[in-house]
């Protein structure tokens, strides 16, 4: 029937006579169009955006370029993440609507103990805390690529590892914000040959574009390609990881390796004015944090407030859901945390009436006050996801930038300095002026409390993917580009967004160069805000799908060096 169709028709001339008579057979013969395969890569890196659709390309999907993307990073954005530290993945699988989040954060060593930063006067030790081998927690990431290429993934592991075996093995071009962190935390890595030997030139910092090699990071992930997990946590990787670390005063033993396991956790899930909200769950503080501001602010309408009114809300917001995770939030394993009270929209409805329009509440006025100090910067995120809604949000860490800024010898693997994630003391801030309780104190095998915030949103025609590094100003950046998407913004603005913080402690506005102007910085004071300029911080990565018609888009943060794409993959 087709064939005589076909002698009858062929030579009808008319504009689009070829696409009709397609769409007529394949009706006939019951095929259908397939549609092409989309993906969307953003992350901090362009090698590491690179090695994602390389392994997409190969047959993997979005959990394995997920797996090349990270361990692509660990290689080649050694200030912000690495096989020495941790993170947390939040996955979409659309077949089942599948929502989980990977948690691969670090933890404490077995012989950690509540005080062990307490110097003999009584105060914390901040030195001990933040670099060499003591500061180190058990890493998370290994395991997590691990579990997450096992579980989730289409390739085998090995696979998923070569484009990052590859870069350590023949290097790639450093680039200027290598330099800059590397600057910020060059005499703490003087301190130690190893670290030195890789990531300095004599002692100082290489000239932009000199070339990275890491050889023995290139061996290790080999192990991890070629055993799994038992590549980092046992055998030759792990005696050399154990005894670099006691060597250095380290604390950490084989069992401490042993008995390190990844743990999958139900995101927290919320909504604001429609947007479906999943993010974090504990032990990372951000989706708690970020859902509480998000149900403070559904009580007041912003979009009417002239721009100092509608910035002393937010940060108002920001004030108290961050009291909040000072006082209540830790690792859920070991503690219990009031989640459902503190995302309840009752508690927050409660709170946002405590909020005055003409006037800051000052944070002593908050339980729990004590002064705190402000430093630290570094993590890396990336975000992907495909034209049927598979997603992957992961934000990685060693927290400072080159971690504890200790090479374990013969491994290539950067230590990080995780410990000081813990409250050391009560109220006592860490590296990024945050304070905390007993919530968050430090015990053996314990997780300590992160701000780390990937992000799904989602509403009726869009779905988002997102995060930044940035510390204790995570979430703040997350919750700032979410009210942005509310604005049915896109995502070339939610990355741009002028970025202010407020953290509880210190009491103070912390805002980015061009963050406030001038008419904005006078009102705040005058509402008895305090003020702070910094540098430019963050370096969002975001994608986003439009349903109507399955299009995705991507953006890298202008602020960093970061590359994001969308491309066609052939099947």
């Amino acid at each position: 029937m087709l064939s005589s169709f076909w002698k009858q028709n062929k030579r009808v001339k008319y504009p689009g006579f070829s696409s009709l008579l397609l769409i007529i057979v394949l009706s006939i013969t019951g095929c259908s169009v397939k549609q092409p395969r989309q993906v969307a890569i953003a992350s901090a890196h362009p090698l590491a955006t690179q090695a994602g659709f390389e392994i997409l390309r190969q047959g993997g999907n979005v959990y394995d370029a997920a797996v090349a993307v990270s361990a692509a990073l660990a290689v080649v954005e050694p200030s912000g993440s690495g096989l020495g530290g941790g993170g947390f993945w939040l996955l979409h699988r659309q077949s089942d609507g599948l929502d989980i989040m990977i948690d691969g954060r670090e933890k404490a060593p077995i012989a950690a103990r509540k005080e062990m930063f307490i110097d003999a006067s009584g105060e914390v030790n901040t030195v001990l805390s933040l670099n060499g081998a003591l500061a180190a927690g058990i890493p998370g990431m290994p395991a997590g690529l691990v579990h997450l290429s096992k579980k989730y993934g289409n390739l085998p592991l090995a696979t998923s590892l070569q484009p990052a075996i590859r870069y350590a093995e023949q290097g790639f071009i450093i680039g200027t914000r290598h330099q800059k962190l590397l600057g910020f935390r060059k005499g703490v890595l003087n301190q130690h040959p190893e670290t030195a030997a890789i990531f300095l030139k004599h002692g100082q910092i290489p000239d932009k574009d000199s070339l990275l090699i890491q050889t023995d990071l290139a061996q290790t992930l080999k192990h991890l390609a070629d055993q799994g997990k038992s590549g980092f946590y046992a055998g030759t990787v792990a005696d050399k990881l154990v005894h670099a670390v006691q060597q250095e005063g380290g604390i950490w033993t084989l069992k401490d390796l042993l008995n390190y396991q990844v743990v999958e956790r139900k995101p927290v899930t919320g909504s604001y004015k429609g947007i479906k909200i999943t993010s974090a769950a504990l032990p990372s503080s951000g989706g708690i944090v970020l859902l509480e501001a998000l149900n403070i602010l559904e009580n007041i309408d912003l979009e009417t407030m002239d721009s100092v009114t509608r910035k002393h809300m937010i940060v108002e917001a920001m004030r108290r859901a961050y009291h909040d995770r000072a006082l209540y939030l830790g690792d859920s394993d070991f503690i219990d945390v009031p989640v459902d009270r503190l995302i309840d929209k009752h508690y927050a409805q409660g709170l946002s009436n405590t909020i005055r329009a003409d006037q800051a509440l000052p944070s002593e006025y908050l339980t729990g006050h004590t002064p705190a100090k402000q430093g630290g910067r570094n993590t890396t995120h990336f975000s992907i996801m495909d034209n049927q809604g598979n997603r992957v949000a992961a934000t990685l860490s060693i927290n400072f930038p080159f971690g504890a800024g200790l090479v374990a010898e013969g491994t290539g693997v950067l230590l990080n300095n995780e410990m000081d994630d813990f409250v050391s003391a009560k109220n006592s801030g860490n590296g990024y002026g945050l304070v905390g309780g007993d919530a968050n104190s430090i015990a053996p095998e314990k997780r300590m409390l992160s701000s780390m915030t990937p992000t799904f949103l989602e509403d009726s025609e869009r779905i988002a993917v997102l995060g930044t590094p940035g510390g204790s100003r995570i979430i703040s950046m997350v919750l700032l580009a979410s009210l942005d998407f509310a604005a049915d913004h896109s995502p070339e603005s939610w990355v741009k967004v002028k970025r202010f913080h407020h953290q509880y402690i210190p009491d103070q506005i912390l805002y980015e160069k061009g963050g406030l102007d001038l008419q904005e910085i006078e009102g705040l004071q005058a509402l008895g805000h305090q003020l702070k300029q910094t540098y430019n911080y963050g370096n969002m990565q975001a994608v986003q799908l439009d349903k109507a018609n399955d299009s995705l888009s991507a953006v890298s943060d202008h602020r960093g060096e970061g590359f994001a794409s969308v491309q066609n993959i052939n099947e």
